[in-house]
């Protein structure tokens, strides 16, 4: 069952243009994350799914259905929202029984489906309480456990871990991952950290200023991202960008040299993930004189800040550092079968 959004405009009484041309198409049993920045659209873009917006131009498909002027309740979705929206005089099982009361279900399947469902997600103890003796990821998991309780085609949650502390986002990622793979129903998921995009996606949607940037695995975005913007978005640290000029075989810039054999010559961007890059003993091909700007050991890494002139990047190192004080000056290799290349106008990957 494809879901499809087809040259989707969605404009604002203010005048945002808030999706502009945007076409989406996946299927029935994806983990979608949407991700981007604030204001990218990828709320909208969920909302517009979901029927709680209405698009100002294109359509929206799906299992090969025009939904677009269909109202939220035959949808078969359901939607977790970021402040959980759950009802404060009702029990936790009155919160997830809801969805089922309204279908009007019989009492019987109601209480059935409600323990099931409770216990999937680690809460029988709390079908008692009321939400306001519920901690942050009680209660997420309480809304996630009303969104799933009437077994919907499809989960939307808009960005429903960013009030949860990290260690509560580390626990609660990890559970959805195991309902998603238990449920096998299609999650679509937003959210602006690409942690969490890059370990619950089976698929990223990228977003910037309303449109697709780039749509793949959470491995092809991060070896081989469409875009600087999508470069040195994804990515802790993010990917080193260094403007210069590719001539007779060497990207240069300022004193850097870097071989780059086969590449077109003129102006380019050079991109290179932190990791890729190591501290060399000696000067050799493919290294260039940098120093130490700060060191950070984040264990069990150390995050080396190094400075070239106007050139600024981090190697990140799977050892200590201690040897590298402020000021020292190292060799820096760059590694030419982990280079990345984009047109400084356009921002495009250059193959």
């Amino acid at each position: 069952m494809t879901v499809e959004f087809k040259d989707i405009r969605k404009a604002f009484a203010d005048g945002t243009i808030a999706l502009d041309r945007f076409n989406l198409a996946f299927d029935e049993g994806e983990f979608i994350v949407l991700l981007g920045p604030s204001g990218s659209g990828k709320t909208t873009a969920c909302r517009i799914l979901a029927g709680l917006e209405e698009p100002s131009g294109g359509s929206v498909w799906v299992g090969g259905r025009d939904i677009t002027n269909l109202p939220p309740r035959h949808r078969r979705m359901s939607m977790v929202f970021q402040n959980y929206a759950l009802y404060g005089h009702r029990s936790v099982y009155d919160n997830i029984a809801y969805p089922l009361k309204v279908r009007g279900a019989e009492r019987s399947q109601i209480d059935g489906r409600v323990r099931e469902t409770a216990a999937m997600l680690d809460i029988s103890a709390l079908l008692d309480k009321r939400p306001r003796q519920l901690s942050g990821g009680e209660a997420q998991r309480v809304a996630v456990a009303r969104a799933l309780v009437w077994q919907p085609e499809i989960c939307l949650m808009d960005e429903p871990l960013s009030n949860l502390d990290a260690l509560l986002r580390l626990q609660t990622r990890t559970e959805l991952k195991r309902l998603h793979f238990e449920l096998g129903t299609t999650f679509v998921f937003v959210t602006h950290d690409q942690e969490e995009a890059m370990t619950l996606g089976t698929r990223i949607a990228v977003l910037r200023e309303g449109r697709l940037v780039q749509f793949d695995t959470p491995r092809e975005i991060y070896r081989k991202p469409a875009t600087r913007f999508v470069a040195e978005f994804i990515g802790r640290p993010a990917m080193n960008t260094i403007d210069g000029v590719i001539r007779d075989g060497q990207f240069r810039a300022g004193p850097l040299s870097v071989p780059a054999a086969g590449r077109p010559e003129g102006p380019v961007v050079m991109g290179a993930r932190p990791e890729e890059l190591a501290i060399a003993d000696a000067q050799g091909p493919g290294a260039g004189l940098f120093t130490v700007d700060v060191v950070e050991q984040v264990e069990p890494d150390t995050l080396i800040f190094l400075k070239n002139g106007d050139t600024e990047i981090v190697v990140r190192a799977l050892r200590e550092a201690e040897e590298l004080a402020p000021g020292a000056q190292v060799q820096v290799r760059f590694p030419e079968d982990g280079l990345h290349f984009f047109d400084p106008e356009t921002g495009e990957r250059i193959p």
